[in-house]
């Protein structure tokens, strides 16, 4: 599962079965942690979900500022509330190529302030996941 973590919403991706395919599935609309955790649970739990990829949002430079801190708070959360794997992706520029892809296909200001979030969350989780098959496949562990 990708999250996409913003202070009011929260873009949901899963994947296929095999890991390859980044799907779009939810935004979650919430501001205290407490009610933040418990829909990110549901998900867990009703998706069968072994892990999550949490984009941290680094500046042009690659370094963290502010908002990544407190992102960072609600992987501690994450961490601590629930079993399963949680990493940290590097999440740069995911929501301008949404904005991007999303005006490409022509859609209104409207319709792209519901999405964006989990279209950068789909993002997101499709770089992981090309990340682990480009891994699998790379040359260079090759004897």
């Amino acid at each position: 599962m990708g999250l996409d973590i913003g202070l009011k919403r929260t873009g949901v991706a899963i994947s296929d079965e095999n890991q390859s395919i980044s799907l779009p599935r939810s935004v979650i609309e919430a501001t205290d942690k407490q009610t933040w955790l418990s829909k990110v649970r549901t998900f867990v739990e009703n998706e069968d979900i072994e892990k999550i990829v949490v984009g941290i949002p680094l500046n042009q430079h690659g370094e963290e500022g502010t908002d990544a801190q407190k992102i960072r708070q609600f992987i501690a959360l994450l961490q601590e509330r629930l079993n399963v794997p949680v990493i940290e992706w590097d999440e740069r520029f995911t929501t301008a190529q949404a904005e991007r892809s999303m005006i490409a296909a022509d859609l209104s200001r409207a319709k792209r302030k519901k999405i964006v979030d989990k279209v950068a969350a789909t993002i997101l989780l499709q770089s992981y996941l090309d990340s682990l098959r480009f891994s699998e496949h790379s040359p260079c562990d090759e004897s």
